[in-house]
Formats: C-alpha cells, sequence, structure tokens
C-alpha cells in the first residue's frame, strides 16, 4: 500500500518521500485528493516499463536451455486442448 500525499505537502517533504520510494514504498501524488503521480525507485520504474516478452519468446528460451526429453516433458501433452463433447444449454428466446 502506497502512502498518499497532497502536492503541496510533497514540496516539502521531497527527501522523505524520495527515501521511501527508494526503499521500495511507491508514494502517491494527489491533487485537490486526486492521484495524479508516483513516485518510486529507478528499478521499480526500469521493471514497470521494460518491454514485456510474450509468451514464444519465453518458451523457446526454455526450449534452448533444458532438455524437455531429459525433464520428461511431452509438449503436445502439455498443450493438448481437451474437446468438450457438450452440446451446450437448450435456451430459447
Amino acid at each position: 500500500m502506497s502512502k498518499s500525499y497532497s502536492i503541496a505537502q510533497a514540496k516539502n517533504l521531497l527527501g522523505r518521500l524520495v527515501h521511501e520510494a527508494e526503499k521500495g514504498s511507491p508514494v502517491e501524488l494527489t491533487r485537490r485528493g486526486r492521484p495524479v503521480a508516483m513516485v518510486v525507485s529507478v528499478p521499480e520504474f526500469d521493471r514497470l516499463t521494460r518491454p514485456r516478452r510474450g509468451f514464444a519468446e519465453i518458451y523457446d528460451d526454455f526450449r534452448r536451455r533444458f532438455d524437455l526429453v531429459e525433464l520428461d516433458i511431452d509438449p503436445d501433452e502439455v498443450f493438448a486442448v481437451p474437446s468438450d463433447a457438450s452440446t451446450g444449454k437448450d435456451f430459447s428466446w
């Protein structure tokens, strides 16, 4: 849970707020009671803004690093989609 300060309060407490963010506690800044900005540490900012890798890229990395046969993993079994033989529910208008 982040602490919340008005921009007016933050002007007087900037050093303290930066220390809170550095320690891993994000700080919310408000204007007229509404959130308008966050103060976060550089590592947290980097984590939030770095490009996200897609599933295919992560899976390919996994396949390069590990031998699926050695791990006794069968991709066809893992990714098999069970078929649903039900016809669904009856309904009428």
